[in-house]
């Protein structure tokens, strides 16, 4: 018998994604206050949403634990890695992980959290999966980071990264492969922003990726709902015949004692399918619930038999091997050194800008605005 005759099908299931209204933590001790929306907020939509079919995933946004207070205060790195952020595991984790033994349910978060057997005092931009046991059962770790974010990446230290893990692209791209849900992947908002990631994951067999989170600028946002966060997940699901999970960050309190939430990312979670069809769109992130049907076997029986709209299979990969061959981003940037506060890493990303201008990949302008690198004078 066939090895996948003899594989229980997994039947359609309900895949859920959560926003919810936080505050930016200033130490650790607060995640608490945040972890109180969140179980309200599970409890709620799965006992709602699981009434016509069960539910199996519930995903929750970026920040949902902790906020963005790091990034917006420009907190030193090493600072924030020692009061503010996670372990994992750890009490947080144990926490959500009741939640997932309580509703049967993989249970995906992203935070910011130490791993001292990778470097010490770092924090990584982390995304997990907790399985209905409750244990943690997969770990990755956010590979591009926004201009104003100093999370420290595996590129970051990326000698001690492949010393540890390899340099394979389960080494930077991990997937987690499950009887009953798919094979699961996770990227966290900037990743979302380079294609390459998804088809990272696609490569190593992804069905479902979980991709919480973009604040999208209104001038970006354009007549449509989503704009270019709705844009960019649509093609992600559509190029790589996968499902997308994007729940967004819900209005963030900007410090403990504000008496007003700021909506940083615009609402508009969604699920999308493997031909880019929305599934389920929410206007509202204020501690709001998306749900869509995922449907794994007919997901598989696309991938392996049709001829159209199904990219991957005929891929020429030789053509753009040499794409990469040159470098843009330094690496081993923290390896030694502590992630720099704002106005130092703004020079870095100007130095790659500077990069794709020598090599003619960008054209300089007739005018640029002051304070805009080296070429702006």
């Amino acid at each position: 018998m066939d090895a996948d005759e003899s594989r229980t099908p997994i039947a359609p299931y309900l895949a859920v994604g959560l926003s919810t209204v936080v505050r930016n933590i200033e130490r650790r001790s607060q995640i608490k206050a945040n972890l109180d929306v969140i179980e309200d907020t599970v409890h709620a939509a799965v006992s709602t949403v699981s009434i016509n079919m069960p539910v199996k995933l519930v995903a929750l946004a970026e920040g949902a634990l902790t906020g963005f207070g790091d990034e917006a205060f420009d907190v030193p790195h090493t600072k924030a890695a020692r009061e503010m952020f996670i372990d994992i595991p750890g009490p947080e984790t144990d926490r959500l992980g009741e939640l997932a033994k309580q509703h049967g349910v993989y249970l995906i978060a992203q935070c910011k959290a130490r791993w001292p057997e990778v470097m010490p005092d770092r924090f990584f931009n982390s995304m997990i999966v907790i399985s209905p046991a409750g244990e943690v059962v997969h770990r990755a770790t956010k590979n591009h980071v926004w201009c104003r974010e100093r999370s420290c990446t595996p590129h970051d230290i990326y000698d001690r990264w492949v010393e540890l893990f390899g340099d394979g692209l389960d080494a930077f791209y991990p997937v987690l492969r499950t009887p009953d849900i798919g094979s699961i992947g996770t990227i966290c908002c900037s990743d979302g922003e380079y294609p390459e990631a998804v088809r990272a994951l696609a490569f190593q067999g992804a069905e479902v990726v979980y991709r919480p989170s973009e604040a999208v600028p209104m001038t970006q946002a354009g007549p449509d709902p989503g704009g270019t966060w709705l844009l960019q997940n649509r093609a992600h699901a559509h190029f790589n015949s996968l499902y997308m999970i994007c729940p967004n960050t819900g209005p963030v309190y900007p410090t403990q004692d504000a008496a007003h939430a700021f909506d940083i990312a615009g609402g508009n979670s969604h699920i999308v399918d493997y031909n880019g069809a929305i599934l389920g769109h929410t206007v509202s992130g204020h501690n709001s619930v998306v749900a869509g049907v995922v449907d794994i076997e007919a997901l598989r029986q696309f991938r392996v038999m049709n001829l159209n709209s199904n990219w991957l299979k005929d891929l020429r990969t030789e053509i753009f091997s040499r794409m990469y061959d040159e470098p843009i981003h330094p690496v081993n940037l923290w390896l030694d050194g502590e992630p720099v506060l704002h106005a130092e890493a703004d020079e870095i990303y100007r130095g790659n800008i500077e990069r794709l201008i020598q090599r003619g990949a960008y054209t300089p302008p007739a005018h640029r605005f002051p304070g805009a690198g080296r070429l702006g004078t």
